[in-house]
């Protein structure tokens, strides 16, 4: 019985998991559209606490047929029941609850014609243009993504203490800034668009590759980050080259996500793929999406070359088979556009496969003294494939180690440790 009761209660865990990644977001985005952004740091509180109930009460319940339902219904009339504590609420007419600074809010016509989801409408107004870029991607990371402070210190290269400092300091400028979700039809929507793609590009790179926790893939955030992008193209004052290179990408990425998993879900790296695994449907609405977004005159941006990198993996019929020169030249073109230490980095895999693991590591022994690789465990990772090809063990055992004591997901923990084990 007890066995039973924790089996039950490890389901329901991963199953509020589950609906924390997809659900919060939402939730909050809900309740700043109904109360305002003054109750934000409210709002907050309200939907945490709501999806503690919801773990206490559905530990011993089935989980409703409608949890996004309950979840917005609950956490709506706490909000109610903090806001009346506070005086800050009044009766209308009709007898229904509201806070007094948003009573004169009339719904804005052009809000629901222009977005019609409303994380999308938190998403652009966490990228108003009187907030810096790092409180933009910090506040849609954190409202709609649900993201910890590990997690978004991994993704934005900084500490967590940082991350915690500015995501308060960005919570009182958008507070004080942007008093509606009201966004601007086209201008508006057109200037603050490459901010919103960016963030749903880090939102899907965190479930493609989790930094941290037992898992490596997390679906429920690439499914999000897609279905807002594919959201985002209904709208005619979003559609961009760079949107379609964006919805290419992912599809290219997910379409692979059955094969990066064993039977016993352990990782299997990109040689030992079972091909016949990748969904072809992605694949096609990938290479749909790629060819839509041509740059004619334009510069192609990062989500074209990774897009395009990501194509060759997703079509080539094996490993040996892969593309690895056109691979490189377009890491090549993208450091050239973009330089990045991460993407600079992650080169050193095709470099070897076109020049060999020897030059690879003459290559990537020049890229480390000019760059901040402290702490990434993928450097050493990268080291010790290199020593492998080269047959000089100690010094891949060596890089392992190091590999292993940098990593924090405990999954490609286990994938470098197996390796230690035979090497």
């Amino acid at each position: 019985m007890g066995f039973l009761f924790f089996a039950m209660s490890k389901n329901h865990h991963k199953a509020i998991e589950h609906l924390f990644r997809t659900e919060y977001g939402k939730v909050v985005a809900l309740l700043t559209h109904k109360f305002g952004t003054s109750y934000l740091e409210q709002i907050e509180d309200a939907t945490q606490d709501t999806f503690v109930k919801a773990m206490q009460v559905w530990a011993y319940q089935s989980i409703p047929d409608n949890p996004t339902a309950w979840l917005y219904r609950v956490s709506s009339n706490r909000m109610i029941d903090v806001l009346r504590r506070e005086k800050k609420v009044e009766y209308r007419e009709a007898g229904e609850l509201q806070p007094k600074s948003t009573i004169e809010h009339s719904t804005d016509p052009f809000l629901d014609q222009t977005i019609s989801d409303s994380q999308l409408k938190m998403i652009f107004a966490c990228c108003h243009p009187t907030l810096s870029e790092e409180y933009q991607i910090i506040l849609s990371l954190k409202l709609i993504g649900g993201f910890s402070n590990k997690e978004l210190a991994e993704a934005l290269l900084k500490k967590e203490d940082a991350v915690a400092k500015s995501f308060t300091r960005a919570k009182k400028k958008f507070r004080e800034e942007v008093q509606l979700l009201k966004i601007p039809v086209q201008m508006g929507l057109q200037s603050r668009l490459f901010q919103v793609l960016r963030v749903i590009y880090l939102l899907f790179s965190e479930g493609y590759a989790a930094t941290s926790g037992a898992q490596i893939i997390k679906r429920d955030i690439c499914y999000e980050a897609l279905r807002l992008a594919l959201l985002l193209q209904e709208n005619k004052y979003c559609k961009h080259p760079n949107l379609n290179a964006l919805i290419a990408l992912m599809c290219f990425h997910a379409s692979r996500f059955d094969a990066r998993l064993d039977e016993a879900g352990e990782l299997v790296t990109l040689e030992h793929h079972d091909r016949s695994k990748y969904n072809q449907e992605l694949i096609s609405i990938g290479i749909r999406h790629l060819e839509n977004a041509g740059t004619l005159d334009r510069t192609p941006s990062d989500y074209h070359l990774e897009a395009a990198r990501s194509y060759y993996h997703s079509t080539a019929k094996n490993f040996a088979e892969t593309d690895w020169k056109s691979i490189l030249y377009l890491y090549d073109v993208q450091l050239k556009l973009y330089y990045s230490p991460m993407v600079a980095l992650n080169r050193i895999i095709p470099f070897a496969k076109v020049h060999g693991a020897k030059k690879g590591l003459v290559e990537l022994e020049t890229l480390e003294p000019k760059n901040n690789f402290e702490g990434q465990g993928l450097l050493y990772a990268i080291k010790a494939e290199l020593f492998d090809e080269l047959n000089h063990t100690e010094a891949q055992q060596s890089a392992l180690k190091k590999a292993i004591a940098l990593t924090e997901n405990e999954l490609i923990k286990r994938h470098y440790k197996k390796k230690l084990n035979l090497s």
